[in-house]
């Protein structure tokens, strides 16, 4: 089978031979000082390939001081969105409005607060509709339900869901997490994944170790 190309801005390809547009490869459409990209990660929605970075993280600005990190091979569904750090209004005081924000000179000024990076890990599946708050470390192998609103940290290979989001299950026992995460498919070389693409679809773990 022929393999994803990182640099691929669309990486599905219709059988009519045309390119799917609406589901793009972040790293290629993507050129935000704040976003880190891993390579394969995907995102649907239905704007255009330049406005991704809004879409998706839409108070994530190039003077922001949090950073939006996501690994390898992450898979986003139409209508999810990142409320970074940038969003927050300060409120130690009498009032939320941003009066500050409003002049080139005190714009600065403004980026008070405490600010978070958020962190996706890689293989993570983030479903329709979710909303993923400031300051979230979603752990790699997680599944994140449709509508979901993630106010905390999700383990990896954990299953979470509702709003807020709570844990419904591990997808597997914590010995093969672990061997999961010491495995790390995600950073091997495309043509040994090829390689181990049955084992990977399988969930045989025990297999992959010698891939």
């Amino acid at each position: 089978m022929p393999f994803l190309n990182p640099k691929q801005p669309y990486p599905i390809t219709l059988a009519d031979g045309s390119p799917y547009r609406e589901t793009v490869h972040l790293a290629a459409v993507i050129d935000h000082p704040r976003m880190e990209i891993g390579d394969y990660s995907y995102f649907t929605h239905s704007g255009q390939a330049a406005e991704t970075a809004a879409i998706l993280a839409p108070y994530l600005y190039p003077f922001s001081q949090e950073r939006l990190k996501i690994g390898r091979f992450v898979q986003i569904a139409r209508e999810v969105i990142f409320i970074t750090s940038s969003a927050n209004h300060a409120m130690s005081g009498l009032t939320t409005y941003p009066f500050r924000v409003f002049s080139p000179e005190t714009i600065t000024d403004y980026q008070c607060l405490p600010f978070h990076d958020t962190v996706v890990g890689h293989d993570v599946w983030i479903g329709h509709g979710a909303t993923i708050m400031p300051g979230v470390t979603i752990g790699s192998g997680a599944i994140i339900a449709a509508r979901a609103v993630v106010t905390r940290d999700v383990p990896p290979y954990t299953i979470v869901g509702g709003n807020p989001a709570t844990v419904l299950r591990q997808r597997f026992p914590d010995a093969d997490i672990a061997d999961l995460l010491q495995l790390a498919w995600w950073d091997w070389p495309l043509d040994r994944i090829e390689r181990a693409l049955f084992h990977l679809e399988s969930g045989n773990i025990a297999a992959l170790k010698p891939a």
